[in-house]
């Protein structure tokens, strides 16, 4: 059975860091995509980045210079170093994976990751 779990959340203050991880269980396919989403109370849930087995990166406009997606060889495990953190970041976030090309739909509302995590909070004060 496919798993995945998050850790790493947590409060911090405005300016602060954090770093989540998320490991994979159980998956059989090896060219993978994972990203991490997040949702805060009344909004949709959006994409924040993500990372394939073969490197490639991409960030909502939003994170890009603060946070960075990394993954550790070919296991199933990514990081997300989120630097700078300002109160709009305060949000769940969720790990999420499918197949490799997912990745290049991180911001496509239409399309649906096959594999979740049960989320971690990430709260920001200022």
């Amino acid at each position: 059975e496919e798993q995945l779990r998050e850790s790493g959340g947590g409060s911090v203050q405005s300016g602060g860091s954090l770093r989540l991880s998320c490991a994979g269980f159980g998956f059989t396919y090896r060219d993978y995509c994972m990203a991490w989403f997040r949702q805060a109370p009344g909004k949709r849930r959006e994409g924040v980045a993500a990372v394939n087995a073969r490197g490639f990166t991409t960030y909502a406009d939003s994170v890009k210079g603060r946070f960075t997606v990394s993954k550790d060889g070919a296991v199933p495990l990514m990081y997300l170093q989120m630097n700078d953190l300002k109160p709009d970041d305060t949000a769940s976030y969720y790990c999420a994976s499918d197949e490799s090309d997912a990745c290049y739909r991180l911001e496509d509302e239409r399309y649906e990751f096959s594999y979740w995590g049960q989320g971690t909070q990430v709260t920001v004060s200022a």
